[in-house]
């Protein structure tokens, strides 16, 4: 195998680490805060509603939103650490 075939596995590998991580947390956030946990959330009250309510509608979406940055911003970080920075 080459240096090339190698170098490009590992960063396919590390990407898709990077992209499953972000689904298991965006989908603990959306599906577990909003539907799972929504009765133990039921007693914390944020901006006049249960957190569970509030990750339904809001906070899945936030977290949606800083998901994408990190996701953005770590692949800058990969790029650099392979060599394939633009």
């Amino acid at each position: 195998m080459s240096d090339h075939s190698i170098n490009a596995e590992k960063y396919w590998q590390a990407n898709l680490r990077l992209i499953l991580g972000s689904l298991v947390v965006w989908a603990l956030a959306s599906y577990g805060c909003a539907i799972l946990l929504r009765p133990l959330l039921s007693g914390i009250h944020v901006g006049g509603t249960d957190l569970g309510f509030w990750f339904a509608q809001q906070g899945s979406i936030l977290v949606f939103i800083a998901l994408t940055f990190h996701y953005a911003w770590r692949m800058n970080k990969l790029d650099e650490e392979f060599g394939l920075q633009e």
